[in-house]
Order: structure tokens, then C-alpha cells, then sequence
């Protein structure tokens, strides 16, 4: 339990950092009068700023809370995963689609990722299908609201279910008014605060190197030897190379085609801004990606996974790790950069997600009953408003069960639905960006062919990696990743030649 001085500190700086983000959204609130304002903003942004916005989103609760966990369990290799191959499919995947992206995005005025694909194949149904398939994310906001969850309910010595429903009224509820004019403010604050975090952390281990980096890996050895090795048969995700490199990789490729990552660089109004923009980003998330090497930290000061005689959930071993080995000040600091992690991509999430369930979902199927010009551009508003409130009532609802029953970590349950959502946009935008007079059916029938494959590995135990009980859901990603290429590659080749004769 944390200490009284740390409760009232806590909630102390809550209060401070809740009152500055008011500031930004009451700021951001008066600028936003259409969906195009929420969803892009009206305010010309440095490029400096806007990569640190970037890296704030791709940065979430699961590197700073979630993922650290998984890396105490299993040790190096999943370092070797999460903090090597994975960035750098990412980075390689953001230089080569965000230009390009940019330029498509610039041309026809898309506010989300439907849109984007919708406009790219001229096809309402196509980003209808995009906007459904958008739902999936909402894992993703019940990792992070699960991962803020934890780390304050640690630290202020209240029950996790008032934390949760405390953090999303707050959250959604400003999530409501600002967009993207107060959430590429917030999103700074939060990337500096998460600087300073992340250097806390890796540097909160620096005693283990007493005796230099054999030393750090005979104490962990000494715990369990697995810890020390590059692949670990015992763990559900690093069993072998496949998993460790090929998987990872393939994964960061694809990671990128999530709506509030790929997006982002929309908020440029100037392409020779995207170089300062795409630097800017990558030095940080590289600074970023490393601070799950505190979970080795988080192992050592739990060699056995219990504290005060209970086990440590896996969600719950970096809370933990912060609140009993930080004096106050520190540990107040790491705890704000922990909630600043989840905060900054949660905001992103759900400004894209209402933005596409708004613009792409309902906006088709009431057409025009909305009415036309300024009257429909306020009854969106107003409609995206009561989306938000929505979402805000179902991440609860999964949220709660997640922090009660996981399989595992909440975080296998959010990678199952955000890898199958970005498998069936990769197909779709590699073929948008790089090729021309594209046929219909050719990317259509690779988000199909990777949705269903993705589910149906992951649920029929296709190959012996998808058989226990915890399944990896990159394993599955991967098979629906490179099956939507196959099909969608097959499906161009041939329906192009038509085409052309």
C-alpha cells in the first residue's frame, strides 16, 4: 500500500494535471465548431510539436505499464521483442507510408481512416466496412484505461472500479468539446512528462550494474535462468525466433496503419514540415520503446512475484514496482509520466475512433435526415458528443471485466483486436499509396480474407504457437498479414490484366 504522503500528493497532482488539460480543452473547445476542426484541428502546429504528439500516442499504457510486465515474467526475450524488432518494423513503416500517406490524405480531404480508404477506391461500402471494423480499437482503450487504472489505485489506496469510473468521465468528458486543437497540446505535455519518466525508470535499476552487465545477469540467472536467455520455450510469446523476430517485425510494419498514428501527420500544413516531424518521433519512441527494460528491474524487486504474501497481478507488477520502490517525490513524478502514457494515447483514440463511428458509420446511414450545411455540421457534433459518451459507458463495462478476470494481461485481449484491425488495413493502404488504378476487389478481398484469417487462427488453434491457453495474437496477425498480401497481391495481378484488356 502507498503511503499516506504519497495518497495526498497524488491526489494532489491529479488535481494540478486534471485543471492544466481543462485549461488546453476549454482552449482547444472554443476553435471547434465541425468535425473537420475535432478531427484535424484549425491550428498551425511546429512539426516539433507534432512529433512529440506522435510519439505520445504511439506511446501508451501498454509500453509504460502493460508490456514492462510481460518483460519481468519472461526477461530478455522480450526486450529482444518489444524494444528491438518491433520499433523497428515501426520506424521503418512510419518514414516510408507517412509521406506518401500525406500527400493521398492532403488530396482527398480525409478526416479518418475510412474516409481516407473509402475516397482512395471510391467506395462508400469499402469505409463503411472500415468504419465497423474501427470498433475493434476499443481494446486498445480498455488496455490503457486498465494500465491508469492500476497505477492510480496504487497510488491513492482506493478500489480500482471508483478509480476507473473517476478516470473515464474525466477523460471522455473532455474528449468530448476539444479534438484535435487541445490534444496536440496535451499530447506535448504529456510526451515531456514521459521523457522525464522514462529516464527515472531505466534509471531506477542503476544498483544492479554494481558489478557490470554480467553481474545484472547473474542476479537475474539467479532468480530464473530464462530471464537471461533470447528465447524463452516457457513463456506464451517468446518461444522461438518466429515469434521473437519475424512475428515482431511484421507486426511494426503493420502497426502503423492505425488511424490516430497514421493520421497524425494530416496536422502538418506543410510538407517540408514531415522530416522535422518524422525525427522528432522516432528519437523520441526510441527513448520510449526502451523503458520496458524496467520490468527486469520490476523482476528483481519481485523475484517471486508476491508482495506482502499475495501475487502480483502481471498488470499490476509495475504499479507496484513504483509505489514501493520510489521515495514520494519520485514516485509521484513516475506515477503522473505513467498516467500521462495512457492519457495521450487514450486521447487519440478516442478522437479517431468518435470520429470515424460519427463520419463513417452514422453520417452514411442517416444521410439526410442530418440536413445540410451548418445545421448537419452541429447535429455531427452534437452526435459525435453522445458517441464519446457511449464508448465512455462500454469501456467500462469491458474494462471492469478485464480488471477482474484477464487472461494473463489485458494486454493479450487488446492485441487481439487492434492486430486484426490493422491487418486488414495494410493491404489496403500499401496497394493506396504505392500503386495505380487499382481494381476494387483487390483490397477489399484482402481486409476480408485478413480479418478472417486473423480470428480464425486465433480462435481455431491453427499451428501448435496458437494452442494453449494463452494465445499470442501477433502469431495470428502475422498469418493474416501475409495471407491478405497473397490474396490481395493474386486478386490485383489478375483483375488489373482484366482490366487493361
Amino acid at each position: 500500500m502507498a503511503s499516506p504522503q504519497m495518497v495526498w500528493a497524488t491526489a494532489l497532482m491529479v488535481l494540478l494535471l486534471a485543471a492544466l488539460i481543462l485549461f488546453f480543452v476549454i482552449r482547444g473547445a472554443l476553435r471547434t465548431t465541425s468535425m473537420a476542426d475535432y478531427a484535424l484541428g484549425t491550428i498551425q502546429f511546429s512539426p516539433v510539436v507534432v512529433g512529440l504528439s506522435l510519439a505520445a500516442s504511439m506511446t501508451s499504457a501498454a509500453t509504460f505499464i502493460i508490456n514492462p510486465g510481460f518483460i519481468a515474467l519472461y526477461g530478455l526475450s522480450g526486450v529482444l521483442a518489444y524494444a528491438i524488432v518491433l520499433p523497428i518494423g515501426i520506424f521503418i513503416s512510419l518514414v516510408v507510408l507517412t509521406k506518401s500517406f500525406r500527400r493521398h490524405g492532403e488530396t482527398v480531404k480525409a478526416l479518418t481512416m475510412a474516409q481516407w480508404i473509402g475516397k482512395r477506391y471510391d467506395s462508400k461500402g469499402f469505409a463503411f466496412f472500415f468504419g465497423i471494423l474501427s470498433l475493434l480499437l476499443i481494446t486498445f482503450i480498455v488496455l490503457i484505461c486498465v494500465g491508469m487504472t492500476k497505477v492510480l489505485a496504487q497510488a491513492l489506496n482506493v478500489k480500482e472500479f471508483y478509480v476507473l469510473l473517476g478516470l473515464v468521465v474525466f477523460v471522455f468528458g473532455y474528449m468530448m468539446f476539444g479534438g484535435a486543437n487541445s490534444m496536440v497540446y496535451t499530447n506535448t505535455i504529456q510526451a515531456i512528462l514521459m521523457i522525464v519518466v522514462a529516464f527515472i525508470l531505466l534509471g531506477s535499476g542503476h544498483e544492479h550494474f554494481s558489478q557490470g552487465v554480467n553481474g545484472f545477469l547473474d542476479r537475474l540467472a539467479a532468480v530464473d535462468p530464462a530471464l537471461t536467455k533470447a528465447v524463452n520455450p516457457q513463456s506464451f510469446l517468446f518461444r522461438d525466433y518466429f515469434e521473437i523476430i519475424f512475428c515482431s517485425f511484421v507486426v511494426g510494419v503493420a502497426i502503423v496503419c492505425q488511424p490516430h498514428i497514421i493520421t497524425r501527420s494530416l496536422l502538418l500544413k506543410k510538407e517540408s514540415d514531415v522530416n522535422r516531424y518524422l525525427l522528432t518521433g522516432i528519437v523520441v519512441e526510441m527513448l520510449f520503446f526502451s523503458v520496458v527494460f524496467a520490468g527486469l528491474y520490476a523482476r528483481l524487486a519481485f523475484p517471486d512475484l508476491t508482495l506482502n504474501g499475495a501475487r502480483i497481478p502481471m498488470d499490476g507488477i509495475i504499479p507496484a514496482y513504483v509505489v514501493q520502490e520510489f521515495p514520494v517525490f519520485l514516485g509521484l513524478i513516475v506515477v503522473m509520466g505513467l498516467l500521462a502514457a495512457g492519457l495521450s494515447t487514450l486521447e487519440g483514440l478516442i478522437q479517431s475512433l468518435s470520429t470515424t463511428i460519427t463520419s463513417d458509420i452514422i453520417e452514411p446511414l442517416a444521410d439526410k435526415a442530418l440536413g445540410t450545411d451548418e445545421k448537419r455540421a452541429r447535429r455531427l457534433v452534437v452526435i459525435n458528443k453522445l458517441v464519446i459518451v457511449v464508448l465512455a459507458v462500454v469501456s467500462v463495462w469491458l474494462t471492469h471485466h478485464q480488471l477482474v478476470k484477464p487472461n494473463l494481461s489485458v494486454g493479450i485481449f487488446a492485441q487481439n483486436g487492434v492486430y486484426a484491425y490493422f491487418s486488414a488495413a495494410f493491404v489496403p493502404v500499401l496497394m493506396g499509396i504505392f500503386l495505380k488504378d487499382v481494381p476494387r476487389i483487390a483490397p477489399i478481398g484482402a481486409s476480408v480474407a485478413a480479418v478472417v484469417i486473423h480470428f480464425a487462427s486465433y480462435y481455431g488453434g491453427i499451428t501448435w504457437y496458437l494452442q494453449e491457453t494463452v494465445r499470442n495474437p501477433a502469431v495470428a496477425a502475422t498469418y493474416a498479414i501475409l495471407s491478405s498480401v497473397v490474396v490481395g497481391g493474386v486478386l490485383y495481378g489478375v483483375f488489373r490484366k482484366k482490366v487493361g484488356l
